[in-house]
């Protein structure tokens, strides 16, 4: 019950003022060395400073110096940080859905996917950017049912399952599912919509 009263938690965003769920946003503390560093993990000690999990406000946070302001100090914002951010968030889900795999809570392929919504059982589909929207469109959880994301490429979703590459892949209600629903909505929000990059791309069965 407390994991998901803290699910729930809104925060203000610094860059924009929205008010979203703690889900939707990243939080940033100081670092000893006047530094912002992202806490991705959300355990970080210090004040937090909270940014929704969008290239858009993160380049705000920065242009109007909302960091800054959020600390109530100066701040120093490194370099390539929004970069170094999208490779942190990649790295989490792959590492979460890896997790998930290993506890019986994923699985990977598109006859295994297509069973496992056919049973009723799924409740995440993931479905990789840079597969054909072909192969992707015969796979689809019931309207209003689940989540669905698309913010790994193949390769990334198959580095989660111990292949060269996964285009589909699903998950059945869990812990470790919820955690992967929360990374692949911030990196869904920092990558943006990612569609399939043309035709001749895989055809979706993996």
């Amino acid at each position: 019950m407390k994991k998901d009263r803290e699910a729930a938690a809104e925060r203000k965003c610094v860059a924009t003022g929205e008010i979203r769920s703690k889900a939707e946003m990243i939080r940033f503390v100081v670092g000893p060395d006047g530094g912002i560093v992202p806490d991705l993990a959300g355990k970080l000690p210090g004040r937090g400073i909270w940014v929704s999990a969008t290239r858009d406000a993160l380049a705000l946070a920065v242009k109007k110096r909302a960091f800054a302001r959020g600390a109530k100090q100066q701040v120093a914002v490194p370099d390539g940080l929004v970069d170094a951010l999208e490779a942190g968030l990649a790295r989490r889900l792959t590492d979460t859905l890896s997790l998930a795999r290993k506890a019986g809570l994923a699985i990977a392929g598109y006859e295994k996917v297509r069973g496992l919504i056919q049973s009723g059982d799924a409740t995440v589909l993931l479905q990789a950017s840079d597969g054909s929207e072909r192969g992707k469109s015969k796979l689809r959880l019931p309207e209003e049912e689940g989540a669905s994301f698309d913010c790994l490429t193949a390769h990334e979703m198959g580095l989660s399952f111990g292949r060269d590459h996964v285009i589909h892949a699903a998950l059945c209600a869990g812990g470790l599912t919820t955690r992967v629903v929360e990374e692949a909505t911030r990196l869904s929000g920092l990558r943006g919509n990612i569609g399939a990059t043309g035709p001749g791309k895989d055809d979706g069965i993996a």
